[in-house]
Order: structure tokens, then C-alpha cells, then sequence
């Protein structure tokens, strides 16, 4: 072969490589009227059912009046927001929080721990499994292994101003308040989360890191003005809602 044809050889092949990556890239996950019949589309909906409303149909295991789909919107659908249609490709993966491989059970698990500040349902209950159905139905035809456009908060930009809760206080006023209300307990009645006190997320939850809510804010609010905050603004009210009072780590609590 000589270097002339192996050069276009190789151009070929990298040329498809990125037609290929670029169209992995792309997810869409399937209508509801795809949900299959039969005891695996009975699970997938249950699934839904505990994703969406998780206090009501999780209730032993919840410790306050959060829903799964009060972080990963549209019912696990929304890109930007950590869809589950991204997160369940991705799994078993090594995490550094707990320092070890975690299967998508062990997330869901942890999550019940930390974002719904109660206790792990058994890794082989309903609970686990249906909402496992779900996920896995909703990455329907999704690449194992591969990330996904959309399937984590948007990075922000590097910044050279520090996270100001006092800032944050009053961004929060104008733009957040309005729904969650001034002291930040939302409306159940109207599926608006709590984003401090006993009813919220605990501070081992991932959302009680600044930059992974601000990322989280930046993206999906204030509900129907995504991305009008700045990155700063985003990092400004993440700070300030970090800074409220919350239920503590449970880790920290096993400590004692």
C-alpha cells in the first residue's frame, strides 16, 4: 500500500468514526404510547408512577416531600436536567462519592438516601425494579456506554467571581420566589419543590454542591426562561440556597 492511499484510508475511516459518534449522540426517547404491554409495561409505568409522585407511591422510604422529577424534569425526560434516558446507559460506573462501582440500583438507593432524606429501599424491592423498568424503557435503542447530548447539567464557564449568597438573596427574590415562595418551601399542590428545611434535599445530596445546582439553575430556570440567568446569577442563587438550613448528611450523623 502506499502512503498516498493510506492517508485516504485513513481519512475514511476517521470520517466515518465522527459521522458515527456524532449521530450516537443524538437520544430521543420513546412516546408513552410505546410503553409496551404486559407485566414489563406494567412495571414501566409503576416506575413512572414512583418517579413522578415518589412520596406517595415510595412513602416508606421518603423523608420528605421531594419527587424524582422534581430534579430530572419532564418525568426523567428533559435534556439538561440529567434525563434517565442518559444515566441509565452509563451504569455500572465508579463513583467517587461512596468510592466504589455502583450499579443503577445503588444509585437509586442513594438517592432515596441523600435527595429524598429517608432510607435505601432493598436493592431486589418493587420500588428499585420498577423504577430500573422505567429507566431502562425510557434509554430504549440508547448506546450503552456512551454519554449522550444533554444527559447532565451544561458545564458554565469558569468564572474569576466567587459564589455570593448574599446576591444570591436577592436574584432569588426576583426570579426564584415567585414559585418557591420567599422562604423557599415551593407549593406541593402545585408539584413545586421545597429547596431548604426539613421537607428538602439533605447536604449529602449532590444538589447541596453549588456548582452542580447552579449548573441545574442555569439550565432549567426559572421555568420558562432557561438560560436568561447568567452564570454567575446561576452560581449567585445556588450559593445562597446552599447556605439555608437542610436536614444533615447522614454520613456525618453515622459519624457521631
Amino acid at each position: 500500500m502506499t502512503a498516498k492511499a493510506g492517508f485516504k484510508i485513513a481519512v475514511f475511516v476517521a470520517a466515518v468514526a465522527v459521522c458515527h459518534v456524532s449521530s450516537a449522540m443524538a437520544f430521543t426517547p420513546p412516546p408513552e404510547s410505546a410503553i409496551p404491554k404486559g407485566p414489563l409495561g406494567d412495571s414501566v409505568r409503576r416506575g413512572e408512577a414512583i418517579f413522578t409522585a415518589t412520596h406517595k407511591y415510595a412513602g416508606p422510604f421518603v423523608g420528605n416531600n421531594l419527587n424524582c422529577s422534581n430534579c430530572h424534569l419532564d418525568r426523567g425526560r428533559k435534556a439538561g436536567s440529567i434525563p434517565m434516558w442518559g444515566a441509565w446507559p452509563l451504569y455500572p460506573q465508579f463513583r467517587t462519592k461512596n468510592g466504589k462501582v455502583n450499579t443503577m440500583a445503588l444509585r437509586i438507593q442513594e438517592c432515596f438516601q441523600y435527595s429524598m432524606n429517608g432510607k435505601r429501599p432493598p436493592a431486589d424491592s418493587d420500588v428499585v425494579t420498577d423504577l430500573q423498568s422505567y429507566f431502562a424503557w425510557l434509554a430504549t435503542g440508547a448506546p450503552t456506554g456512551m454519554t449522550l447530548e444533554g444527559s447532565s447539567y451544561p458545564m458554565l464557564p469558569a468564572s474569576n467571581i466567587s459564589p455570593d449568597p448574599q446576591r444570591g438573596a436577592q436574584l432569588f427574590a426576583k426570579n426564584c420566589a415567585a414559585c418557591h415562595g420567599a422562604d423557599g418551601q415551593g407549593n406541593e399542590a402545585a408539584a413545586i419543590p421545597p429547596l431548604w428545611g426539613p421537607q428538602s434535599y439533605n447536604k449529602g445530596a449532590g444538589m447541596h454542591e453549588v456548582e452542580k445546582a447552579a449548573r441545574f439553575i442555569r439550565a432549567n430556570m426559572p421555568q420558562g426562561q432557561e438560560g436568561t440567568l447568567t452564570p454567575d446569577q446561576a452560581r449567585d442563587i445556588a450559593a445562597y440556597i446552599d447556605d439555608r438550613p437542610r436536614p444533615a448528611d447522614p454520613r456525618t450523623l453515622a459519624k457521631k
